[in-house]
């Protein structure tokens, strides 16, 4: 009985039907990703903010890869789940204001490690005023980014 079925499907199902499954779905998949790719393009220029882009911002995100901040963080929802999200780290601590962003953000540093109880330890990178300076004009720059509303709440 089960070599009947068999012979059954195998009846319904020829080379050619399968061959033709197999190049609509490829064919489908590329319009796909295409339409996707060419959205992606569209959208980009709206969304970035490439215009703000300054040496101290590329300088800032020089420091963020050399001391393997994405190690621990977040930003724009890329990293490490450990410490907080810092693509919105601007609007959360510094309120929009770029001056007293800086200098909480200075403090900030200055201040690490913090010997709370039951708070996770942020190693001191005994960063100097340029570079702590640079850096928070990279975090300052990214939170300007459109992202779609990410991360969900101001918290991260």
């Amino acid at each position: 009985m089960s070599n009947k079925i068999a012979d059954n499907m195998n009846d319904r199902l020829t080379k050619r039907m399968s061959r033709n499954i197999y190049i609509g779905g490829t064919m489908f998949s590329i319009l796909l990703l295409v339409g996707l790719t060419l959205d992606t393009v569209r959208q980009t220029p709206k969304r970035e903010n490439r215009a703000d882009l300054t040496h101290e911002v590329a300088k800032g995100k020089q420091v963020w890869e050399k001391n393997n901040c994405v190690g621990c963080h977040t930003i724009l929802g890329e990293g490490a789940y450990y410490a907080p999200e810092l693509g919105n780290v601007f609007i959360r601590r510094g309120n929009s204001d770029k001056e007293a962003f800086k200098s909480y953000f200075a403090g900030w540093m200055a201040a690490q490690p913090l010997n709370e109880a039951g708070r996770r330890k942020m190693p001191q990178f005994n960063l100097n005023e340029d570079e702590i300076n640079n850096l928070a004009e990279f975090l300052i720059w990214t939170s300007k980014i459109d992202t779609n509303n990410w991360p969900p709440n101001v918290e991260g």
